[in-house]
């Protein structure tokens, strides 16, 4: 099997490659420049001029992604020319006063949430994680780690059944190795996916469990509130021994939602469903006679904190949509405003 195989390429990246490039895959990002794997080995790469010019920065190459390389004569190097079509991706929005979109992984078939069993297990923020994991593309699995900490592991996994319905998730610890066979179910070859979570939930300790090294830092995290700090402080992507690829990536201590919406119904199929049966179409779910959502809170069917929940990632939704329609226009004012003066500047016509 070529090395590429290895790392996923498939009959779908093939015919999107330029003729006279190389494909490579970015399996880490530096400050200004990526390692990719190529079939000649790793390689140092840096986006082209042109690529520089013509791209906004969240457009720029992701750890997973598929490029189009030419390699520099006499060098382990290359320069990347173009962005092969993804399958999936993962976003954040951007910290800041913004409305730009943060990736985070591409190119991935699972996003495994992490959540330790200790302080740093919140439904509240796995909801959140979700919503923006169905949007991507990829399937979401739920990992409830340290479970050798833990007395009673199917307690926390029956609240998250409660919060993730469909989602698959499962209890491992990776001090005993309990649990760490469920991983062999997603991550066969070919197959990537993406670790998201917390700091110090222990990321890094599942890919040393399941690498039979200690490639990944680790550092013990605060008893007193079972938090940790970055240990990992960049995406990377890593070959397990069973041929799966897995994304490690930095612990985030927020999350804030970027144009998820359609991961919100994904993510809240009971209110979805509850909300489908009101008698009336545009029920605001308030007064109106025959609500089902009101009738579900009033028997139990659907819990307060969760609706609270969903009604307040949804107006956090709501607000990044318009904030974000808004950034649209400005930056269209901005592009006809430059045109306008660059017409005016031109040289008069002779008559």
């Amino acid at each position: 099997m070529s090395i590429i195989t290895q790392y996923g390429w498939n009959e779908q990246f093939e015919q999107a490659l330029p003729e006279h490039t190389v494909p490579g895959r970015i399996i880490l990002e530096h400050k200004s420049s990526y390692r990719a794997i190529t079939e000649q080995g790793e390689w140092l790469t840096t986006v082209s001029g042109n690529f520089r010019h013509t791209h906004a920065p969240d457009e720029y190459p992701s750890v997973g992604d598929w490029v189009a390389l030419e390699q520099m004569p006499g060098e382990d190097k290359g320069i990347i020319h173009k962005l092969l079509p993804r399958s999936s991706r993962f976003t954040r929005k951007a910290s800041g006063e913004t409305s730009e979109l943060q990736t985070i992984a591409v190119n991935i078939h699972y996003v495994f949430l992490v959540m330790s069993l200790n302080h740093d297990f919140n439904l509240r923020r796995l909801e959140r994680y979700l919503i923006a994991a169905w949007d991507s593309g990829a399937m979401p699995v739920i990992v409830l780690t340290k479970s050798d900490q833990c007395s009673e592991p199917a307690e926390y996994l029956e609240q998250v059944a409660g919060a993730a319905i469909g989602v698959d998730a499962f209890a491992v610890s990776a001090v005993t190795g309990d649990g760490m066979n469920a991983f062999a179910r997603y991550l066969t070859e070919g197959k990537t996916g993406a670790l998201l979570g917390s700091s110090g939930v222990g990321k890094s300790s599942l890919i040393n469990a399941l690498t039979n090294s200690d490639r990944m830092a680790v550092q013990d995290i605060r008893e007193d509130d079972s938090k940790g700090r970055h240990t990992t402080t960049h995406r990377e992507l890593v070959l397990l021994p069973g041929g799966g690829l897995l994304i490690d990536t930095p612990g985030m201590r927020e999350f804030q939602l970027g144009d998820s919406a359609d991961g919100l119904e994904a993510s809240f199929q009971d209110v979805a469903s509850f909300a489908a049966d009101c008698r009336f179409r545009d029920c605001s779910h308030q007064k109106e006679p025959g609500c089902r959502i009101q009738s579900a809170l009033a028997s139990g069917e659907l819990s307060e904190s969760r609706y609270a929940s969903y009604l307040k990632l949804l107006r956090e939704l709501e607000y990044m949509e318009r904030k974000s329609d808004l950034a649209k226009q400005q930056a269209e004012r901005m592009v006809w405003k430059q045109r306008t003066k660059d017409y005016r500047s031109r040289p008069a016509k002779k008559r």
